[in-house]
């Protein structure tokens, strides 16, 4: 009887504006199963998710009359408070992780997954992947990008890279990386090349 097999899992992250969203399209293109974080947490502070509810007992005031979290009120509610953000963080992070194994359940038969997780190296969850991916981009690309964004400003792209391992460090840590401001069709091709090495057997982290 032959050894029950599993995924490779690929761990896709990358700062704000680095075109990781549109990399992890690239693999749903190809029929690479993605897991999408921050869609969970939509889900989850949505009506009826399983974070609302707790998050609306934790922090009063938090949920809007659909029953789902209001985002704003939240963000102010943990402003400033590392307590309160700790608070919020043992709240939904076992919840963003239990979608998660969900999901590599329902995928246990395909030869790659990728889980796009924003916030990777800086929860950890780079322990759960046999590799990561970063996507990356020169910081004045970087921020031509999030400035083009309705809202945004200089002062808000600096509080979120604050919040964000450098993408340096990132780099460094990385098992792949793909430089998105070389063009579509050149990232493209890597993201072909990657999947095609996934595919041959190859594994890119040390034993």
């Amino acid at each position: 009887m032959s050894a029950p097999t599993r995924p490779f899992v690929l761990g896709l992250t990358g700062s704000i504006g680095m075109g990781k969203s549109a990399t992890a399209a690239m693999f749903a293109a190809r029929g690479v199963p993605v897991h999408d974080a921050d869609a969970a947490v939509h889900r989850l502070y949505g009506p009826g998710g399983a974070a609302a509810a707790a998050i609306g007992a934790a922090f009063p005031g938090t949920l809007t009359p659909d029953g789902s979290v209001d985002r704003g009120a939240l963000r102010d509610a943990v402003l400033d408070r590392p307590e309160r953000l700790t608070a919020l963080e043992r709240i939904v992070h076992p919840l963003v992780g239990q979608v998660a194994q969900e999901f590599l359940a329902r995928h246990a038969g395909a030869a790659l997954v990728v889980l796009d997780i924003p916030l990777l190296y800086e929860t950890g969850g780079e322990r759960r992947c046999d590799a990561v991916l970063v996507v990356t981009a020169p910081p004045e690309v970087q921020r031509a990008r999030v400035l083009a964004r309705p809202g945004m400003t200089d002062a808000a792209l600096a509080a979120i890279r604050a919040k964000q391992m450098p993408d340096a460090e990132k780099r460094a840590r990385a098992d792949f990386v793909i430089d998105t401001s070389q063009g579509f069709a050149a990232a493209e091709a890597e993201v072909d090349r990657l999947i095609a090495a996934v595919g041959s057997g190859t594994r890119v982290r040390p034993s």
